[in-house]
């Protein structure tokens, strides 16, 4: 079932997210197919799934009676970005607290300097302290949030990648614009990039008896880590376990961040033969290891891919088209 477009939100996005096939001769010699869910055309300023984990976080920080949006990201977070270009559009302030107080007094990259166009308000701080804090809130510490309260008042706390339960019910709803869904089944895998483990908990959730989520973690030594993530999501977020999904570590390329000189070969290559420009730090993983499955024969003939591409790639420009 599609769902209508959300008319309620000050963000009108594009749903349902088009489907694409991708006519590949190297998949269709060994059987498989492609498609991809271009969820990075829901919206040019929150796309992908920063608008579905955001929008149901939004609607509860407003129905909470918040005014004030706090989050956690890295100097190029995408989830920063979309959270001030929302929390703008709901007529929200926002805080963004960013890892690295060496940037504090450095020029804006393009990332930051877009946040701070939409009203975001940086705090800049040491890797350790934004570690601690991290850690404090990961495990419910009151001193935590009160250190927080009392340095920004009172505020709608995100945390880093805005991963939570409700991230994660708003990242299951795509399964059900994807087409043939009845009809989904064992031959199907349903994938995506791996961050903090909110989209690819939502997905496993949603899909059908049979079909089957496969994530590929854009972070390195995280095995182990994102899988408990993932599990604890589905046992607050739906009070039970799901089998039907599994976290490939292998293709990372060195880290978050890292794009090497193999996986910058294939995604410019993928660029050349199907003319869809892919991010680097998510979306070309996720295919680098679409295809390195494939050729190690774990997604066997009669498999039909669909690989969620999560977000748009980098802009050209220092602040972008």
């Amino acid at each position: 079932m599609r769902r209508p477009p959300d008319t309620t939100s000050p963000i009108r996005p594009r749903l349902p997210s088009p489907v694409r096939d991708v006519a590949d001769t190297w998949l269709a010699d060994r059987g498989v197919e492609l498609r991809l869910k271009r969820d990075d055309l829901i919206h040019p300023l929150v796309p992908g799934n920063k608008w579905r984990k955001l929008t149901p976080n939004l609607r509860a920080a407003v129905e909470r009676g918040h005014t004030r949006l706090l989050t956690f990201g890295g100097a190029y977070s995408n989830h920063i970005r979309a959270v001030a270009a929302a929390g703008a559009a709901y007529g929200l302030s926002t805080v963004g607290v960013i890892r690295g107080d060496e940037l504090a007094g450095a020029p804006r990259n393009w990332s930051l300097a877009r946040a701070e166009a939409h009203g975001m308000e940086l705090s800049f701080v040491t890797r350790s302290a934004y570690r601690e804090t991290l850690r404090g809130l990961g495990e419910d510490d009151p001193g935590t949030l009160r250190a927080l309260q009392e340095r920004w008042g009172r505020a709608y706390v995100l945390p880093e990648g805005g991963t939570n339960v409700l991230a994660a019910r708003g990242a299951a709803e795509l399964v059900a614009e994807l087409p043939d869904l009845p009809d989904l089944g064992p031959g199907d895998v349903v994938c995506c990039a791996v961050g903090t483990g909110g989209t690819l908990a939502g997905i496993a959730a949603a899909l059908p008896a049979g079909a089957r989520a496969v994530g590929f973690a854009v972070l390195k030594g995280a095995e182990g880590y994102l899988e408990r993530e993932v599990a604890a999501l589905h046992e607050r977020g739906w009070g039970r376990a799901f089998a039907n999904w599994r976290i490939e570590h292998g293709y990372h390329g060195g880290g978050y961040g890292r794009v090497p000189a193999e996986l910058e070969a294939f995604a410019a290559g993928f660029e050349a033969r199907h003319g869809v420009r892919l991010e680097r730090r998510y979306v070309a993983k996720l295919l680098w290891g679409v295809y390195g499955l494939v050729e190690r024969g774990e997604l066997a003939p009669g498999s039909r891919v669909t690989a969620v591409v999560t977000g748009p790639p980098d802009p050209a420009g220092p602040l972008g088209p």
